[in-house]
């Protein structure tokens, strides 16, 4: 089977979420003997290669500006396809969805993925918010199969466009946890001396409120915050001003390997203050560290199923304070740490997850 694939920046080591789920995706459809073909975005690829683990890498323009960044790739990747052949064309997340009847026009069997109702993120003006809205209608009509990351989209789907989809969850690896320090030691700090939060810079993560909280907390405690802006906002400026204030806050912009494995195999706690999410692969990473979380009660994440206590009120500063507070000073259970575990074992398994994935492939070729 040949798959052509877009809607993502590229792989590999591009930070996002739908660059880490094909990341972990494409390289286990490939093991299985089909062959994919992956665009990536030319502004976001620092050293150009043109194979990754099997994978064949097309490199296509795409303007740094949000606003068309997306559908210009799209439009310039669904011309390069032609040339081709692919049996799938798969389009990941909303924005690109845009292109769907374009790519049915064109006699592509279609997949799209819907990671979540970009529409309601703060960074978008009214304006792309319409056009989001109108990417989830349109992959959804004219999509071939539709796979969603959560039982939660999967609603909105259902309700929205009157669309049965394929709920195919993201998924994570169980690392190997380093016993390394020297990472934590450039960057000054220590082991179970911090709390770690992965994230883009934008609205909708909740950065800020997490700062305000934990300046609240033990003052001898660190924040580590891993992540950075793709395009610099006002928001993102305000975020790194509140960091540049308390030189308890370390800031260590997009990581990943042996830095990534130090900060999540050290942290004492993680925390995910979102105000929307489709399915975080950032908190399954923590999980399958066996880190104690704590998460915002917005739906995405209560489909993660945690005790109850690892859930504070959305958006509200001293719930949060309340929560960090209670779980800094709680023994770690070793039963919910295997729990966490067990659970990515059985539902978050990328190896499942590529042979669902493929299953939806059979389903559409099959008609």
């Amino acid at each position: 089977m040949r798959i052509f694939v877009t809607g993502t920046r590229g792989i590999p080591h591009i930070p996002g979420g739908v660059e880490k789920h094909c990341e972990e995706l494409f390289p286990r459809i490939t093991a299985k003997g089909h062959h994919v073909f992956l665009c990536t975005r030319k502004s976001y690829v620092k050293n150009r290669i043109d194979e990754w683990r099997k994978i064949k890498l097309i490199q296509c323009f795409a303007p740094r500006k949000k606003s068309l960044e997306a559908i210009v790739h799209t439009i310039i990747a669904l011309l390069k396809a032609r040339g081709l052949g692919p049996d799938i064309v798969h389009i990941h997340a909303i924005g690109p969805s845009l292109l769907a009847p374009f790519a049915r026009l064109m006699g592509f069997k279609v997949v799209v993925t819907n990671h979540g109702p970009d529409y309601d993120r703060d960074k978008w003006g009214k304006a792309a918010k319409i056009m989001l809205r109108l990417g989830e209608y349109l992959g959804c009509h004219f999509a071939n199969e539709v796979i969603v990351v959560s039982h939660v989209i999967g609603n909105i789907v259902k309700e929205r466009c009157k669309r049965e989809s394929n709920v195919i969850y993201n998924g994570v690896s169980l690392p190997k946890q380093s016993v390394k320090k020297d990472y934590l030691e450039r960057i000054g700090t220590r082991p179970g001396n911090y709390i770690l939060a992965v994230s883009r810079f934008v609205p909708e993560k909740g950065l800020d409120i997490l700062i305000q909280a934990f300046q609240r907390l033990d003052p001898d405690l660190q924040l580590v915050l891993v992540g950075d802006a793709d395009h610099e906002t006002d928001y993102s400026w305000r975020i790194k001003q509140m960091i540049k204030e308390d030189k308890r806050v370390i800031h260590t912009g997009y990581i990943t390997g042996e830095s990534l494995n130090q900060v999540y195999s050290h942290a004492r706690l993680f925390v995910l203050p979102s105000f929307h999410e489709g399915l975080p692969i950032a908190l399954l990473e923590a999980m399958s560290y066996g880190l104690p979380v704590l998460v915002s009660d917005i739906p995405a994440n209560l489909e993660v199923a945690l005790n109850p206590e690892r859930y504070f009120r959305c958006g509200d500063i001293n719930d949060l304070v309340k929560k960090m507070d209670y779980l800094l000073n709680k023994v770690w259970s070793a039963n919910e740490k295997e729990g966490f575990l067990r659970q990515i074992e059985e539902k978050y398994n990328w190896d499942k997850i590529a042979d669902q994935t493929i299953a939806v492939y059979e389903k559409v070729l099959a008609g």
